[in-house]
């Protein structure tokens, strides 16, 4: 009976103020857990804390430096199944190795390796939110619920974008169409994709796998010289031309993450060039790499708005342009109606 088990919160290192922020909403405390490194770099892990029978949630971003936090969790999850907790469920606001969940030529998909290796330490269900593909929920051997971030920007755009009513929703490539025509339908405003080279370039890898033709990249701009980085970074690639109309209007760019700023700021200087009003950047995951926040910056968008499931305040000293949503109310709301068996389908018509 699962209403009946305690319900324990733990955190990894990579997020622990949206792990206390999501305790706080379920009215707990982040159990106690000493996370470190012995000197040859190993990964160590001890519960603080009884979970004997407990409803264990372990919290944890793939973000920082990647393959640490992957140890800690796979860690931090086996370590509570030895102690005999009843039930532990990963939360994973972004899912590591997300970028890498298509098989590419004399590869392996490491995103589906690391749902391998959560089933394997123990895990019982995962809690993400919005997941690089849907199709990653194929991936896993146990129950996964993907918790969908849109109701969160489409309250920010009703009450944040002044004429919101006037606003155009753009898909930057092809792969990012569907949620930004499912924003735009909530929305009731229109809908306009980008297109043009990423085309080009999805015909060319598709014929390179299938051996009939070399691997060439269309922008070296984007994909490198490198044929093996190229096939990658398709998603990266940018367009040439807007289907839909933007003059005079505002644009609202919608993705699921932004890793590097290029692709966004090739895209809103095209948007420039067709007479966009204003632009704005939407996406669940700010990685922002390397120099991503300074590119934002300097460019002719006017604001960047991402969640809080990677830590952004040292992204937000770096560009002034970056606004954070709080995800932390939907996190735990998900991990309330899954500690009480309830429906989690619910929440999204609830949110919308």
């Amino acid at each position: 009976h699962f209403e009946n088990m305690a319900l324990k919160v733990f955190s990894g290192t990579s997020h622990p103020l949206l792990a206390r922020a999501v305790a706080e909403h379920l009215e707990t405390h982040v159990a106690k857990a000493d996370i470190g490194k012995f000197a040859n770099h190993e990964t160590s892990v001890s519960i603080g804390e009884s979970v004997r029978g407990a409803d264990v949630f372990v919290l944890q971003s793939g973000c920082g430096n990647v393959n640490d936090m992957c140890m800690e969790t796979f860690i931090l999850i086996a370590a509570c199944r030895t102690a005999s907790a009843q039930r532990v469920v990963a939360v994973l606001p972004y899912f590591p190795y997300s970028k890498q969940s298509k098989q590419k030529r004399r590869g392996t998909i490491p995103a589906k390796l690391v749902a391998t290796m959560l089933k394997v330490s123990g895990v019982t269900q995962v809690i993400t939110v919005d997941l690089h593909h849907m199709q990653m929920q194929g991936f896993f051997d146990v129950p996964v619920d993907n918790v969908r971030a849109s109701p969160l920007f489409i309250h920010y755009i009703r009450e944040q974008i002044p004429d919101f009513q006037r606003a155009v929703i753009v898909a930057k490539n092809a792969g990012a169409s569907k949620r930004a025509a499912l924003i735009a339908k909530r929305l009731r405003v229109e809908f306009a994709l980008i297109f043009g080279e990423q085309t080009k370039f999805a015909e060319t890898l598709a014929e390179e796998r299938q051996g009939q033709v070399e691997l060439r990249a269309v922008s070296s701009e984007v994909v490198g010289e490198d044929p093996e980085l190229a096939a990658g970074l398709d998603e990266d690639s940018y367009g040439t031309s807007v289907i839909g109309n933007v003059e005079d209007r505002i644009c609202i760019l919608v993705d699921d993450l932004i890793d590097s700023a290029h692709p966004f700021v090739l895209a809103a200087d095209l948007l420039r060039r067709n007479k966009a009003r204003a632009i704005y950047v939407m996406a669940t995951h700010g990685l922002l790499s390397g120099t991503a926040p300074e590119d934002f910056q300097r460019s002719s968008i006017d604001q960047v708005i991402v969640t809080n499931t990677i830590p952004q305040d040292e992204h937000q000293t770096r560009c002034s342009k970056l606004r954070v949503i709080d995800c932390s109310v939907v996190i735990s709301e998900t991990v309330r109606r899954v500690h009480n068996n309830e429906s989690v389908a619910n929440l999204y018509c609830e949110g919308e």
